[in-house]
């Protein structure tokens, strides 16, 4: 069968190769895949992947063969992947922990766009209270700032989306951001942020670099930074003396957790059912083209997620 496989050349990241036919174990699910999903961290740092391996984690597709054990779906289920490795290939063997059912009325193509940018965002934002909260994404035209701008809001948070430039803006307001700022120095200077004179009781960021350190002096007290992404691929120097404070102690938090999805990817897929959550599909297209989605991933020319259609 065909399948995009890690590619540490010059003609990387990924590309086509024939692979062996997956074997599933007995609490694995064979699904075929009809769609995948890109993330931008599994395309930009490769090299965390041996070459040749089956790559991505994100996708969705039909359960051909339920695991025989009993366990998960049956047979002609559609489901979506998240955070399930060696994900993009013509089939796959899948824990059922990795899987969520997409309900009737959801697009197969929409569950390949949640996986890790939905589950990320999902799982952030339930580490506490947001009603009536400041909350603050930036990088919101992206994968995961496109999910937490929604979720925040429909948790009764008063959402600010900053975005780096006045085109990536765009639906932002629809999708629930009260307010929407552009920064047009590649999301390192929150000058603009300072005359909203606003202090945030959670910072979801995912640009990472010098806007970290700026997040921090807009931060409530008792308010936490989590830091999901670092697209700017910049250091974060704090000035002297710029982490010690008094009040209720502010606290900065990473994100890495790969434990199974298939709650969040079910809860996720349900808001989308009752047409509380939609997925923010930039770019749809057929995974021969995967080189020129890949470019336009790292030109930053996609606003949301992309998804290609495996045919």
């Amino acid at each position: 069968m065909r399948a995009l496989v890690v590619d540490h050349g010059e003609a990387g990241p990924v590309r086509f190769a024939d692979v062996d036919e997956p074997v599933p174990s007995s609490d694995e699910a064979l699904v075929e895949i009809r769609h995948i999903g890109l993330n931008f961290g599994e395309l930009n740092y490769v090299d965390q992947w041996p070459a040749g391996a089956v790559h991505g984690h994100d996708a969705a597709g039909v359960v051909v063969r339920a695991a025989s054990d009993g366990s998960g779906p049956p047979e002609g289920t559609r489901v979506a992947l998240g955070m399930s490795s060696h994900a993009w290939a013509e089939r796959v063997a899948v824990s059922p922990a990795s899987l969520g059912i997409v309900p009737e009325g959801v697009d197969l193509a929409d569950g390949a766009a949640l996986g890790i940018a939905g589950v990320t965002a999902l799982r952030v934002l339930r580490k506490r209270s947001l009603l009536a909260r400041d909350v603050l994404v930036t990088g919101a035209s992206g994968g995961v700032g496109h999910f937490a701008v929604q979720l925040a809001a429909l948790a009764g948070a008063r959402v600010t989306a900053l975005v780096g430039s006045p085109d990536r803006a765009a639906g932002l307001r629809e999708l629930g951001a009260d307010k929407v700022l552009t920064v047009l120095t590649d999301l390192t200077d929150l000058t603009d942020l300072a005359e909203t004179e606003c202090r945030f009781d959670l910072v979801l960021d995912t640009v990472g670099g010098p806007l970290v350190a700026q997040a921090w002096s807009f931060l409530a007290e008792g308010g936490t930074l989590h830091v999901v992404g670092y697209s700017s691929g910049q250091d974060t120097t704090f000035p002297s003396g710029e982490l010690f404070g008094f009040g209720e102690p502010r606290s900065i938090a990473t994100y890495g957790d790969m434990t199974p999805t298939s709650g969040e990817l079910t809860d996720l897929l349900g808001l989308m059912a009752a047409g509380r959550l939609s997925a923010p599909v930039g770019l749809r297209g057929d995974w021969q083209d995967v080189d020129d989605a890949v470019q336009a991933l790292f030109a930053r020319t996609v606003h949301g997620k992309i998804v290609l259609d495996v045919l």
